[in-house]
């Protein structure tokens, strides 16, 4: 069976089925490459019988684009023969579209990357009218390039700016969007349509070619050396290094691809986007992200984390106890995917507060144009503020999101938990303080489970699930099945004291306070983050969690250890934030100040005082910058691999994605441990060896690590 089925109808319009065989989704591998070549040479051979062409798939997606199995294996001594071959799959793209015969893409389904790419070699596009369809050029985001002429003719047909979006962003969107944009020509209605349209088209342009093999073309809105378009190049680059920290290589290549290939031929065009294709797919930051975010991010959302034997569930009605920011985060998250949702607070006013914010939310995508009247009032019908215990009778899963304090949340599992449905589950959102613990409190503690939020939970994808000694398996494939209801990516660790992510997180925002203590600057600490791949700097986060609450989780947890005849051990930042909340009475960014200033009109700024307060210029002015970045990340690599030594992380998947999607862990690097692999275990043994000897024993490598050293392995 052939990967693209040849059919010529009686009025000799051929139209070419991809239908990948084995394959559930088409993809750009050696078997289409071989199917593509040999079709382009017979319709070449045939061309001057040929009314027009129809390009069209079996598939419910039309294609889903290369196939990042054989990506991901290229290694640097490839480069040459995949330069070749990306070369010879444009050069039988490009023959179908230079033939002078219509061509038309008949979009039954999703188009993304290599499938948007034949899409964009076609010189007429009809797509079918269905929300559910994406079309894009998301490559950007595996750390790779558009290869198959994608940096090429999206800016030829769209202009240089309007394609930036969807080559920079890898920005995708539905049929009727595309169509505004005029990344498609038309809409059709059904598959019946679509193929009636198509043949229509090609019957009234007897003869087509693209508008950039047409003599006189113009890039729309003008190309390089245009007035216009060179004044925002002149400071394009700059503005992306500010956005990329020069961690991404992508987007510089993305960039570098379209405007010089917009400055020569269209063959040349094709050779120099190839170039920087090879490069990208050869590089390290590619094989990282495309590991992480498409294989085992994958893996966890097919319920690889997931227990087996137990059939998957549907929440219908869940109850949230506490509708202060957490609280009310998770009654919209769970409304807005459908399920009815009971917010409850100590005064029916504080719940009606929380319902409040997701009325805010919502009236933001209304104004965006990206929500009905209708479909907002139908989210908030859904969400039932309340006082009452009782009205939480008969909700498949609580949520518990009060204040982070033991006492407090043993009363309110107390109180609710009785009012389960049969079968119910009860889950907490505390981000430090052990399940095994919290479910004490409760009747079942086999149906208690730990379901850990990130602010803001709107935003944030992620959601940890932590398993107690006594939660039972059906309980935790529950709670996985309610992470992916409501449309979050769940991981699961066992229980410890701020299990998985507070307990990383908590290593790089102490990471950067101890460095204020010891007299480095903080702009260079809060650069040094950034420069290293971090969204936001340590001092920012901790201004953002508040010192207040930093100390009070801190207070808890030493309280909580010395109950259990545990000794305390001090972190250096701790002494900081104490003078910070108590000698400078700077509380964070809810209190006005913090260890930045937040005036009322203009842009949030470091706190100048820190400077003497805490400044040693001497070591501020011979700060090592890669000192500073490798003490953030590799503080918290090695927390997590503590974390999978201790079996409080189950597998590598969970960690490098829970790093990533929870704690902002740099995403070039892949996540936590592929930071590990893709720096050389042995490699950084030694450098956190070195670290160590300097700046203290917290970097000493786990025996699991320095094992992992010795014969030579790696996480997987």
């Amino acid at each position: 069976m052939t990967a693209i089925r040849y059919e010529k109808d009686n009025d000799n319009i051929l139209t070419l089925t991809i239908d990948m065989p084995g394959q559930s989704a088409n993809t750009m591998n050696a078997v289409f490459r071989e199917a593509l070549e040999e079709t382009a040479h017979k319709v070449a051979a045939e061309a001057d019988s040929l009314a027009g062409i129809i390009i069209t798939s079996a598939k419910k997606t039309f294609f889903a684009g290369g196939d990042l199995n054989e990506l991901v294996a290229v290694s640097p001594a490839d480069a040459n023969t995949f330069f070749g071959m990306v070369l010879a799959l444009k050069a039988q793209m490009r023959k179908l579209e230079t033939l002078g015969k219509p061509v038309v893409a008949a979009i039954n389904g999703a188009a993304l990357g290599g499938g948007l790419e034949i899409c964009l070699a076609s010189h007429h596009r009809i797509a079918l009218d269905d929300d559910s369809i994406r079309l894009g050029l998301p490559e950007v985001t595996l750390g790779l390039l558009p290869g198959g002429g994608g940096c090429l003719r999206l800016p030829r047909l769209l202009g240089l700016e309007k394609s930036l979006p969807f080559l920079l962003e890898g920005k995708k969107v539905s049929p009727k969007d595309a169509l505004k944009t005029g990344l498609i020509d038309e809409l059709a209605s059904d598959r019946d349509d679509l193929m009636a349209k198509a043949r229509a088209w090609i019957k009234a342009n007897p003869a087509s070619a693209q508008p950039w093999d047409q003599k006189g073309f113009k890039i729309p809105g003008g190309g390089p050396t245009h007035p216009k378009v060179a004044q925002m190049l002149a400071i394009a680059p700059a503005m992306l290094r500010g956005k990329t920290k020069g961690c991404y290589p992508a987007p510089e290549a993305i960039l570098s691809a379209v405007v010089e290939g917009l400055s020569v031929d269209f063959d040349t065009a094709e050779r120099i986007e190839s170039r920087y294709f090879t490069q990208l797919v050869t590089g390290q930051v590619s094989k990282n992200m495309i590991g992480t975010f498409w294989f085992q991010l994958n893996d966890i959302k097919a319920g690889g984390s997931r227990p087996d034997g137990f059939e998957r569930r549907k929440i219908g009605k869940v109850g949230v106890l506490g509708a202060g920011m957490m609280g009310s985060g998770i009654a919209y998250a769970s409304a807005s995917r459908g399920l009815d949702v009971v917010l409850k607070d100590v005064s029916l006013a504080n719940a009606e507060k929380g319902k409040q914010y997701s009325e805010g939310l919502l009236s933001k995508k209304v104004s965006r144009g990206r929500m009905t009247l209708e479909s907002k009032q139908s989210v908030l019908d859904r969400i039932h503020p309340t006082e009452s215990a009782a009205d939480l009778a008969s909700c498949d899963l609580i949520i518990e999101a009060v204040f982070e304090d033991s006492a407090l949340k043993a009363g309110v599992t107390r109180e609710s938990e009785p009012q389960l449905a049969e079968g119910g589950i009860f889950a907490s959102n505390t981000s430090t303080i052990p399940i095994t613990q919290l479910a004490e409190a409760a009747d079942k503690p086999e149906n208690f489970i730990g379901l850990h939020f990130f602010s803001p939970v709107d935003k944030m994808p992620l959601v940890e699930i932590i398993v107690g000694e006594k939660t039972s398996d059906e309980t935790l494939a529950k709670a996985f099945d309610y992470v992916l209801q409501i449309d979050k990516t769940p991981i699961v660790v066992n229980d410890s004291r701020g299990f998985f992510t507070s307990r990383v997180f908590g290593t790089f925002v102490n990471e950067g306070v101890a460095m204020l203590g010891e007299g480095f600057h903080p702009a260079s600490i809060e650069n040094a983050a950034m420069l290293a791949g971090m969204p936001v700097g340590p001092l920012a986060l901790c201004d953002e969690v508040s010192l207040g609450l930093i100390t009070h989780i801190r207070d808890q947890s030493r309280k909580d250890l010395e109950a259990e005849g545990k000794t305390w051990k001090a972190h250096p930042a701790e002494a900081v934030i104490d003078r910070m909340f108590s000698e400078f009475d700077r509380k964070g960014k809810a209190a006005g100040a913090g260890f930045y200033e937040y005036p009322k009109s203009g842009r949030k700024h470091l706190w100048p005082e820190l400077e003497n307060v805490f400044v040693d210029k001497e070591k501020a002015r011979n700060a090592d910058l890669q000192d500073l970045k490798d003490r953030m990340l590799f503080i918290q690599s090695l927390e997590t691999v503590r974390c999978l030594e201790e079996n409080v992380l189950r597998n590598v998947r969970d960690a490098n994605i829970g790093s990533i999607f929870g704690i902002g862990f740099a995403a070039w690097t892949g996540g936590a441990l592929q930071y590990i692999n893709q720096y050389g275990v042995r490699a950084f043994v030694q450098r956190a060896e070195d670290l160590a000897s300097r700046f203290g024993e917290r970097f000493s490598p786990p025996r699991m690590l320095i094992e992992l050293a010795e014969r030579n392995g790696h996480f997987e």
